[in-house]
């Protein structure tokens, strides 16, 4: 399954997208699976919740 997001400003941090999107239900839940390494921003595993994504950016889950 493909979905884009608009990211309105310079970026968005990685747990609010992830929540924003609805791939999770919380930001506890949204902070477990990066902290587990269950998600890639442009083919590279990012376990940091924080990250700032930017416009462009692709984020994998899985």
């Amino acid at each position: 399954m493909t979905m884009q997001f608009e990211v309105r400003g310079e970026y968005i941090q990685l747990d609010q997208l992830l929540k924003a999107s609805g791939l999770v239900g919380s930001g506890g839940e949204a902070h477990a699976l990066v902290e587990q390494g269950g998600v890639a921003v442009d083919g590279v595993c990012e376990t940091r919740k924080r990250a700032k994504l930017r416009p462009g950016q692709r984020v994998r889950l899985g």
